[in-house]
């Protein structure tokens, strides 16, 4: 094998030229110079103003909102309260079973785990199935 008969495994990648014209708009790609480079150009007041308000936030972050939901089952409930007590967000909040997020009530789900044989009302409260079964079964209301 002599140097000429060499040939590499893979394509050779076109080198991308800029700044030539074609299919890359007015500045093909390089972008102008300033704020767009003439004199007396200014945003719009009111986009400047909105765009002022936002907070500036560094690094990228997925904006996701927060979940503000708080999961509480059957038999903690059995324990901390009585029989005739309504169990709210609120309740929970002052029973020390759920902490406030961001200072708000927090949304609450019961979930069906454990045995509930007392009588309690449930007020702004979601359910899984099994969890609503068990509470009417045992005498108590869901509101």
């Amino acid at each position: 094998m002599q140097t000429h008969q060499i040939r590499p495994l893979h394509k050779t990648r076109k080198r991308k030229i800029v700044g030539r014209g074609g299919k890359k708009g007015t500045y093909s790609g390089k972008g102008g110079k300033g704020q767009t480079a003439r004199a007396g150009r200014k945003l719009a007041p009111i986009i400047r103003e909105v765009i002022k308000r936002y907070p500036k936030l560094r690094g990228y972050r997925s904006f996701e909102l927060p979940n503000n939901l708080a999961v509480v089952n059957l038999d903690v409930i059995e324990k901390k309260f009585n029989e005739g007590e309504t169990v709210s967000p609120k309740s929970l909040i002052e029973k020390g079973i759920v902490r406030p997020v961001y200072g708000k009530n927090p949304s609450i789900k019961i979930l069906g785990n454990g045995k509930i044989t007392k009588k309690i009302n449930f007020e702004n409260c979601r359910f899984s199935k099994s969890a609503k079964e068990a509470v009417e079964k045992a005498g108590g209301s869901v509101k």
